[in-house]
């Protein structure tokens, strides 16, 4: 966590880190509902083509289709709902936890933050897509180990993401353990304790965070660590209110228009998977950003209009990002008519970055003395272009060089100078 504004994360040399990017449910385990594998080679390529700088590693413990690879072996004896051999919770798969560092490693050295999921919540029960319940490594009929994850024979695996079953939360334990020391060694890892787990579920997240850290502590780490919203019955309030590092909240509260400006009480990992499922566009994503979060997209990989320009936009922020002294920024909305602006901590108000909607923003500069640089940026590729200067001490209103969306920055023409050469 950065040490000096509470909106960021830090690299270990204290500067600031803007984390964005897309992320796709196969990219880890491969999933019989999209036959043919998943080309991770080819999908990292594409990251760092439209400039992202993070992915998601989805966790997947039962789906409603095959699934390529899983933590556990599949030893017998006896034969599991799915045809092939049961699980034996007790021992895990070693190419299920070579292919996670591989994965997570390659990432790393791509230059991408790799967020790791845990567990997954849509793996229990029936959220519309079919039940991949009975598929469960932990429903009585896979297992060698006579776990039940279903002990009133609900038809679902709620009780899972529970702290019902002792013999169950022993085994997540272990699991948890082997996860750490697969990949706790590496840099670029965030952990992600589980996608939309039960509303139920708020004791037994805090329970695998509080075990997470524990582990890495003991491996000399401390990788940020977060939660994301219940499903269903999600709180928002109870996610900011936990223990975690970072929060992925839903879309109670405005999160699917303008969020609300980061306050400091977490790092914001604002996941589109929480907010629509899929959806989200250019203008979401800048103005995610400039209320002081970071935008993460669930993505299909397709060749959909709207999800090209969330793509282009993403990669835009995260360029401008890179420029600033982020860790000097947080979201300062009554400077700025489109109440999404990113401003110094201190007050001051001498670097500026705004939306401007339809190419126009009315900028509070009362506080600043003297004159500020001009620079627009196009909201997709980030294509800037000077537009001279504008003195302090007023309201001012900015007009882009172009009709459509746009982002300003003001600098102080020394700064400017210095920063960009």
């Amino acid at each position: 966590m950065h040490p000096d504004n509470p909106c960021w994360l830090a690299e270990s040399s204290g500067r600031a880190v803007f984390l964005t990017g897309s992320h796709h449910w196969d990219a880890l385990v491969d999933n019989g509902e999209r036959p043919g594998g998943f080309d991770y080679e080819s999908y990292l390529d594409q990251l760092v083509s439209w400039g992202h700088s993070c992915v998601r590693l989805w966790a997947h413990e039962a789906w409603v289709h095959e699934l390529s690879h899983s933590p556990w072996l599949r030893s017998g004896p006896g034969v599991a709902a799915d045809g092939r051999p049961r699980y034996d919770l007790e021992r895990f798969c070693p190419e299920y936890f070579a292919r996670l560092r591989e994965r997570v490693r390659r990432a790393g050295e791509r230059g991408l933050y790799v967020v790791v999921m845990l567990f997954n919540g849509w793996s229990l029960r029936d959220n519309g897509d079919g039940n991949p319940w009975p598929r469960h490594p932990f429903h009585p009929d896979n297992n060698r180990n006579a776990i039940d994850g279903d002990p009133d024979d609900r038809g679902d695996g709620d009780d899972v993401h529970s702290l019902r079953v002792p013999a169950i939360n022993r085994l997540q334990r272990l699991y948890v353990d082997r996860v750490v020391e697969a990949v706790g060694d590496l840099d670029c890892v965030l952990w992600e304790v589980s996608n939309e787990s039960p509303g139920g579920s708020r004791d037994w997240q805090r329970f695998v965070l509080r075990h997470l850290r524990a582990r890495d502590a003991e491996h000399g780490a401390a990788h940020p660590a977060g939660l994301t919203s219940c499903f269903p019955g999600g709180s928002n309030r109870d996610l900011f209110a936990s223990p975690a590092d970072w929060a992925s909240p839903n879309r109670h509260g405005g999160w699917m228009a303008t969020p609300p400006a980061n306050d400091g009480e977490k790092v914001v990992l604002l996941d589109t998977d929480h907010l629509w499922g899929i959806g989200g566009d250019a203008g979401w994503v800048w103005r995610a950003f400039l209320r002081g979060h970071q935008p993460l997209y669930m993505d299909p990989l397709d060749e959909h209009g709207e999800r090209q320009g969330a793509r282009r936009a993403m990669g835009a922020a995260r360029r401008l990002a890179d420029r600033l002294d982020l860790a000097a920024l947080a979201p300062r909305p009554e400077l700025a008519g489109s109440e999404c602006c990113l401003a110094p901590v201190d007050g001051g108000h001498d670097t500026l970055v705004a939306w401007a909607p339809r190419g126009r923003v009315r900028l509070d500069l009362r506080r600043v003395a003297g004159y500020l640089e001009i620079e627009w940026l196009q909201p997709l590729g980030g294509a800037a272009q000077a537009a001279g200067i504008t003195a302090g001490g007023d309201l001012r209103l900015l007009s882009a060089p172009w009709r459509g969306d746009a982002v300003v920055l003001l600098r102080p023409r020394s700064q400017a100078n210095r920063v960009d050469g």
